[in-house]
């Protein structure tokens, strides 16, 4: 399994055994699978960013995107081991990210990537601040709590990247 396939993996993982709790199985699903797809296509649209970019700041975000969000899918996928929470497969997980990268757009891959960073990151810092609140699983509101500072984090730099390329 390449690198990519294994973060989303693990992602899509992660984010389902967060959510366990049988009092909130549909609840737990919703966001695993929303969390793990979100990861995944993170870590493919970096890819795609890095052969499609001569940008230095798009490839160094980019990067960024692939690392922090191929570490958070590993500690979902632990988590979701740990808690026996199902996820979707690995197939389904990559073909809503293929969907969420046709989106971007090669006549200004920069901008069209930089601003589907910020919607991206805007939608997944809601739905873990979300799950850090409400949650009654404590080990997912802390996974929850845990990565939220670092998705906030990647929020701003997609705003300034976007800023960048208008």
């Amino acid at each position: 399994m390449d690198a990519i396939k294994a973060g989303k993996l693990a992602l899509a993982l992660a984010l389902a055994g967060a959510l366990s709790s049988p009092a909130f199985a549909d609840t737990s699903n919703d966001f695993v699978d929303s969390a793990a797809a979100g990861g995944i296509t993170e870590v493919e649209a970096g890819k795609l960013a890095l052969e499609k970019s001569s940008s230095a700041d798009v490839k160094t975000f980019a990067n960024h995107m692939i690392k922090d969000h191929g570490a958070a899918n590993e500690q979902l996928t632990a988590l979701a081991h740990k808690l026996d929470i199902k996820v979707p497969d690995d197939g389904t997980l990559m073909q809503q990210a293929k969907q969420k990268i046709l989106e971007l757009r090669d006549e200004s891959f920069d901008k069209s990537y930089a601003d589907n960073q910020v919607k991206a990151h805007e939608d997944t810092v809601a739905l873990f601040k979300k799950e850090a609140a409400s949650s009654d699983n404590a080990e997912l509101k802390a996974f929850a709590q845990k990565t939220l500072p670092t998705l906030e984090a990647h929020l701003k730099m997609a705003k300034e990247l976007q800023a960048k390329h208008p």
